[in-house]
């Protein structure tokens, strides 16, 4: 099951033995009673302390609370009649019980306790001890009744609030002060509660437990407007948002009021709940969600709305098999980064609230990769981030992504957009561990080839570094990629979307904190077209082509400085993949392109970043930046480690004198595809990538494929690996045309390194090859006459060869070979240099 349920609140594991304790302990058997079967869930707190109810064998009601962080039940209240309670709140302290239940259909004829008779009787209760109960509410309509928790967990004694909810559609806040009689806590001025009126004439309510925020919904002529009302701990609150809804809920056939009553109980007089609701995170995500009235009953239709980034999506399910569906029957759970839609027996649909712009990154599931083990959905709510409590049951559920399912679905499902719901999913909920990365990395050696839509290594690296930073650091998911597709437009079977522009939703208070601080940021960004924020390695890829051309300025040489300062502080980062015992060779030699590249991307995010940050201090911009480049290359050098391992490599398996193993053609074509992948995002590679790359490739390819490889760019030739194939290799036939094929491709500049380097007779290529060029050169605007070989030489029938040799003769009769007297050349080397090479390549 792709959704793990685990059980914070059970009434039969959690109460039931507590209350046999009781039955035969201080309270009485006959008083207390022992039936389990009446217990019943009525409210879970925002610091998860759970509130019950159960009947005793003489017909009185008791309630109890349940503290899940010491496993303990605490005994608050008893009513000596048989109520239905339908609501009912405990304040910090616990000093104060409210609550509100449905009174007796026969006490409605006869009244022989409260006055006035009323179906609904909300009371107010001291409890600390049990002293004097006040009655708030005596009405023909619910109400539900909710103490408000500070947000930190400190004591606001001596003071509570009170929130009623009432179906006549007003919320009512009881501001209650109690003081201290010896031992006993009691109202003060009990017949004068200080009452205020906060919210009128609304349609749907819904109580964010969580973040003591109150939603409502308020119909106007322009339609209908979504309101928040955020409260504080101090006690005071705000109307701090207004957003315009695109549907009215009219359309979609909702009752008025919800107030999330238990309706199973009493379902003549309590309104079933309405299928909408409005989950935030602290990320800055702000979603809402509906059910809409199918345009076939085959089909079932949602909404959901993205306010945070200013746009909805509407989908349509096509039903298998047809079953009697209700709209109750649909679920929407709050998962934190994923909203939940839930249809028993028909499927399960996980949006990315983060990025729900492209499909690929939402999973929906069918059959029994859908199911939810232990559920009732037709009960089901959400009161806070990651938790359902089954009304049905009265059980309360936390809800996690099941790391071990979703690893197992990368690897069974067979479509491209489940791989990257899965690969996004995995990086961001599960820890983000090294053994998570190298199941993925496993994951992605075995399947790079089954890809059609997206390069897993690119996505890997990219989605893996988005995650890590934007988890570490604030406001950076506005500013960095977290996919390597610029769009997807694959269909996913038995779903249709259809995406509309909403309006934003407006802050009423300018200076926030906390999640309004990052939804305002959100909306900011959408006003400025929020994927042009996004670091783009376009910008990347053109500066990066500039430095190649090796434009020399004093400005630019003042930029190639603090470029390689740059790159000196990513490498620093990275010591303990030098210190630590590592399979892969790297970070062995210096590799220059490789560092220009890390200095400038350094560079290149810091700019970017100084753009979007300019509240943040230039040195930790700077930082930033570095972290994310250091990070980049040893996610790249953990993909090689685990590639190591995986193939049983050794760390010296690209030296010449070893035996060729089997899997080094399996990693020397991994290494290919890491190498395709960096160049497609433009980012650099550890140093001694290249150097281990073409050393694999010497052991593993046929001469003529390596010499294509080198050619084309796939293979680049280092210093570091032609010395030590100088080195290694003796002066057969066959180790001497691989040394000269070499020698012929290196760039002038590792080859006048090389030549000086190592005293070999093969350098002697190298050395005629670029002497050979300066005369070319100096001699290109001037008329040359044929001169005579000297007799001494050897005729060669072979006309650009004797043209070769004639010139060499001249200049050295001209005296230009002091310039390369360092490296003891004369004409006759290069004549016998340049037959030996002609032949093997004429193959005579």
């Amino acid at each position: 099951m792709l959704l793990q349920l685990s059980a914070q609140f059970d009434p039969r594991r959690d109460v039931a033995p507590w209350l046999s304790q009781q039955a035969a302990g201080d309270l009485s058997a006959d008083t207390l009673g022992n039936n389990f079967e009446t217990l019943h869930t009525v409210n879970v707190e925002r610091n998860g302390n759970v509130l019950y109810t159960w009947k005793g064998n003489q017909g009185h009601t008791f309630i109890g609370l349940f503290d899940p962080r010491n496993q303990k039940n605490q005994h608050i209240y008893t009513f000596e009649k048989d109520l239905h309670v339908i609501s009912c709140s405990v304040n910090h302290e616990k000093t104060l019980l409210a609550v509100t239940f449905l009174q007796p259909r026969k006490e409605e004829r006869i009244n022989l306790l409260f006055q006035p008779v009323s179906k609904c009787l909300t009371l107010l209760v001291e409890i600390h001890p049990v002293n004097n109960e006040k009655v708030l509410k005596a009405v023909d309509s619910c109400i539900k009744v909710q103490f408000l928790y500070p947000v930190a967990e400190t004591s606001t004694f001596p003071e509570s609030c009170l929130l009623l909810f009432s179906e006549d559609k007003y919320i009512e806040k009881f501001d209650i002060k109690v003081v201290r009689e010896g031992h006993r806590v009691v109202i003060e001025n009990s017949n004068r509660l200080k009452r205020e009126r906060i919210a009128d004439d609304f349609i749907w309510v819904q109580w964010d437990m969580l973040e003591q925020r109150l939603f409502y919904i308020v119909p106007k002529e322009s339609g209908d407007t979504l309101n928040c009302i955020q409260f504080y701990p101090d006690k005071n609150f705000k109307l701090i948002l207004e957003a315009p809804l695109e549907i009215s809920l009219d359309d979609i056939g909702l009752k008025p009021v919800n107030l999330d009553y238990s309706y199973d109980q009493d379902q003549e007089i309590v309104p079933k709940p309405l299928n909408v609701q409005v989950f935030t995170s602290e990320t800055g995500t702000f979603c809402v969600c509906y059910s809409l009235v199918p345009a076939s009953p085959e089909e079932v239709a949602y909404s959901v709305s993205f306010l945070h980034k200013g746009y909805s999506k509407t989908f349509t399910i096509r039903l298998e098999r047809m079953d009697t569906l209700e709209m109750k029957d649909l679920t929407f759970l709050n998962l934190g980064y994923y909203v939940a839609v839930y249809l028993p027996g028909h499927f399960l649909h996980l949006l990315n609230t983060w990025h729900p712009d492209l499909m690929c990154y939402n999973f929906f599931l069918t059959g029994e990769e859908a199911k939810i083990n232990r559920l009732h959905a037709s009960s089901i709510l959400s009161p806070i981030k990651s938790m359902v409590w089954d009304r049905s049951t009265g059980k309360v559920f936390t809800v996690a992504i099941n790391k071990q399912a979703l690893l197992q679905f990368l690897w069974n499902i067979k479509s491209d957009s489940g791989r990257l719901a899965a690969l996004h999913c995995l990086l961001l909920h599960a820890g983000r561990t090294m053994e998570l990365e190298t199941q993925i990395i496993e994951w992605i050696s075995e399947n790079m080839s089954t890809c059609f839509t997206f390069d897993p290594i690119q996505e890997f690296i990219i989605a893996a570094l988005y995650w890590r930073m934007c988890l570490e650091a604030i406001n950076l998911d506005k500013l960095l990629p977290y996919t390597s597709l610029l769009y997807w437009n694959e269909d996913i079977p038995g779903i249709t979307c259809r995406t509309h522009i909403i309006s934003l939703p407006v802050l009423k208070v300018q200076h926030c904190r906390g999640f309004w601080e990052k939804l305002n940021l959100s909306l900011e960004c959408v006003k400025c077209a929020e994927p042009h924020l996004h670091f783009n390695c376009k910008e990347l890829k053109q500066e990066w082509d500039k430095l190649l051309l090796d434009e020399t300025t004093e400005e630019r040489t003042t930029d190639m400085k603090n470029i390689f300062v740059h790159a000196k502080r990513v490498i620093s980062g990275l010591k303990t993949w030098k210190a630590e015992e590592r399979l892969v060779p790297l970070f062995q030699d210096d590799d220059y392109q490789q560092q220009l590249l890390t200095g400038l991307m350094v560079a290149q995010l810091k700019d970017h970043f100084m753009r979007h940050l300019q509240y943040v201090g230039k040195k930790k911009i700077e930082q930033i930046a570095v972290d994310y480049v250091s990070k980049l290359l040893d996610l790249i050098c953990w993909i090689m480690e685990n590639v190591w391992k995986k193939y049983s490599l050794d760390s010296w398996a690209f030296s010449l004198r070893q035996q060729r193993k089997s899997n080094e053609m399996v990693v020397f074509h991994i290494m290919c595809q890491i190498l395709q992948a960096a160049n497609g995002m433009c980012v650099p590679l550890p140093p001694g990538f290249h150097t281990l790359h073409v050393g694999l490739g010497v052991r593993c390819l046929p001469l003529h494929t390596l010499l294509h490889y080198i050619d084309h760019g796939v293979l680049r030739l280092t210093e570091k690996y032609v010395i030590m194939l100088l080195k290694e290799l003796d002066n057969t036939g066959k180790n001497e045309k691989l040394k000269l094929s070499i020698l012929t491709r290196l760039p002038e500049a590792i080859g006048r390194k090389v030549c000086q380097m190592c005293n070999h007779p093969a350098s002697s290529n190298t050395v005629a090859r670029n002497y050979v060029k300066l005369l070319l050169e100096k001699h290109r605007n001037k008329q040359h006459r044929m001169l005579v070989v000297d007799k001494l030489s050897t005729r060669i029938e072979f006309l650009p060869l004797n043209y070769l040799v004639n010139m060499l003769v001249e200049a050295e009769c001209q005296g230009l070979m002091a310039s390369m007297e360092q490296e003891i050349m004369n004409a006759r080397s290069v004549e016998e240099l340049a037959l030996k090479h002609t032949t093997m390549l004429l193959g005579l």
